[in-house]
């Protein structure tokens, strides 16, 4: 077998006959000449790159595991809810390294993303498990917009009667800049005093941005 084999065969473009297909569709010989019609000349480049000869898969592989093993991996102090974490091996090997649970395409696009949503749904159900809740989300990319989704919730769960969020001072200080400003274009009145009667939610982090529990 060849170690030469290409990464675009496999992950990249259309076949050689959709690619034919797709040009005589549109009535033109060539890509080529697709790009010519297509793309304004001001914005094309008339000169070849100055790129190195294209690797095969293997060679590509080897080249950078070589740079990556030219990295010195230093202990980080960055914290602020950042830290390094431990994953088992059964974990990496089931969940992390299976195909079957990610593709190239977004999330958004359902019917080829049936991994990923499998993911999320197990992601879910473990995490209503484990905190006793009737529902939980996995759509959020991070603490602080989880923490904007929540305050905007919690004042909508009480019809705009409540519009008071009181955050405590140790949340990560990204969080509190994304919930500020979530809330405050929406009129919420962000707090870090005490809770009253016309409080929507209470915001507190465990452990808090200082790593504290």
């Amino acid at each position: 077998m060849s170690d030469r084999l290409p990464f675009s065969a496999r992950h990249i473009g259309p076949t050689p006959a959709d690619l034919r297909s797709m040009l005589a569709t549109l009535g033109v010989p060539s890509v080529e000449t697709l790009i010519s019609q297509t793309v304004p000349k001001a914005i094309r480049l008339d000169r070849m790159l100055d790129l190195p000869e294209p690797l095969g898969e293997h060679d590509a592989l080897a080249e950078l595991s070589t740079k990556m093993n030219e990295n010195i991996v230093l202990k980080s102090f960055v914290g602020t809810g950042y830290h390094g974490t431990l994953v088992p091996p059964v974990i990496q090997r089931n969940l992390f390294e299976n195909p079957a649970w990610y593709t190239a395409y977004t999330p958004y696009q359902a019917e080829i993303s049936q991994g990923r949503l499998e993911l999320l749904f197990h992601f879910q159900t473990l995490v209503a498990e484990l905190t006793g809740l009737p529902v939980a989300s996995a759509s959020l990319l991070d603490e602080a917009t989880a923490v904007a989704e929540a305050v905007g919730i919690a004042v909508r769960h009480h019809r705009d009667k409540r519009t008071k969020i009181v955050l405590a001072n140790d949340l990560h200080p990204q969080t509190l800049d994304v919930a500020h400003t979530r809330a405050e274009p929406q009129g919420f009145d962000i707090s870090k005093g005490d809770i009253t009667d016309d409080t929507a939610a209470l915001i507190v982090s465990w452990p808090d941005t200082f790593g504290v529990y």
